[in-house]
């Protein structure tokens, strides 16, 4: 069973355990709104991780549980905790009470639940979580409520870093500006921050449900490499094939075009990807983390490579329209 399936990172996740053959049951919100999976032979059930009583069915008589909904974007901060929090709670409580053949519980969660690196070094599982976002604190709640069952229930956590490809609405604001041939970046510091293709992010999912692991694993996930964010405005132009001047921003003109996107979402009921919680982030030097355990524990090795990663995003944004 999948949560998010109808997302960017679930509508691929989907789509991976289909071509394996696997029995897929979608948790969907309305059934007219399926996206990329409403033509796939999966099973779809009306729930919603807010609603507890609403979960009994999604969760009963599956082997695995694939939690991929959350809030990324939101209007009101409660939101965060109401959906990557408390939604994460029911989820897990349903499958305790409703499911006692349940094998694995999967729990993606994001770097942002751990917070920026300290003294220029690559976060890793055992570092202090310092999340600096509304949306990194609720992660981390998600993360402790689903911990605090890992005595009973089959669970991983994984915290991908920043992830792109096609479908991805978040990266796709850089892609736009670079077709504008502007280069947004700070004007004070460069920030470094560590990458992952979706179809690698599928691929460690995919082998964390296989993974004979203790209940209560936490892996960061990440192509192993690290990357300036200059860098990466600089291969997303090259698969482009055009050239982006850069427009350097102090922080503090980013939090005050962060609050008027705000108000405007306010105004407007639709959340705004630009908040000052994602500005808090984007002002931290150092999202770098640490991948060794995933790659010991779990056998993850990354595929895609940044340039060749841009250039398949980039040619589906064009195949969509979306560019």
């Amino acid at each position: 069973m999948v949560t998010g399936a109808t997302g960017f990172i679930g509508s691929h996740l989907v789509e991976a355990l289909v071509q394996r053959g696997v029995q897929v049951r979608c948790l969907v919100r309305d059934m007219r709104r399926l996206g990329w999976v409403k033509n796939l032979p999966v099973e779809f059930v009306v729930g919603n991780c807010q609603e507890k009583r609403s979960l009994k069915q999604a969760v009963q008589n599956v082997d695995q549980v694939f939690h991929l909904a959350g809030a990324i974007t939101a209007i009101k901060e409660k939101t965060y905790f109401e959906v990557n929090g408390l939604g994460t709670e029911n989820l897990v409580q349903a499958c305790l009470e409703n499911n006692t053949r349940l094998k694995k519980f999967i729990y993606l969660s994001s770097q942002a639940a751990a917070g920026p690196g300290r003294n220029g070094g690559r976060k890793s599982e055992s570092d202090p979580c310092e999340p600096v976002s509304p949306y990194g604190k609720s992660k981390l709640l998600g993360e402790e409520l689903a911990l605090s069952h890992s005595h009973e229930l089959p669970l991983v956590i994984l915290r991908p870093c920043a992830v792109y490809g096609p479908r991805d609405k978040g990266f796709y604001a850089l892609f736009k500006c670079l077709s504008r041939r502007i280069k947004p970046c700070l004007s004070d510091h460069d920030q470094c921050i560590s990458m992952c293709y979706v179809q690698d992010l599928v691929h460690a999912i995919l082998l964390a449900a296989e993974a004979h692991t203790m209940n209560g694993e936490v892996f960061f996930l990440s192509d192993g490499y690290d990357y300036r964010m200059e860098e990466i405005g600089d291969a997303f132009a090259q698969a482009m094939e055009l050239s982006a001047r850069p427009l350097r921003l102090p922080g503090q003109v980013l939090f005050g075009l962060a609050f008027f996107a705000e108000c405007c979402a306010r105004f407007t009921g639709k959340p705004s990807i630009l908040s000052r919680g994602k500005v808090r982030e984007m002002i931290c030097k150092n999202w770098l983390c640490d991948t060794t355990k995933a790659k010991t524990l779990l056998g993850f090795k990354p595929r895609i490579a940044l340039a060749r990663g841009a250039e398949l995003t980039v040619a589906w944004y064009k195949n969509e329209n979306w560019l």
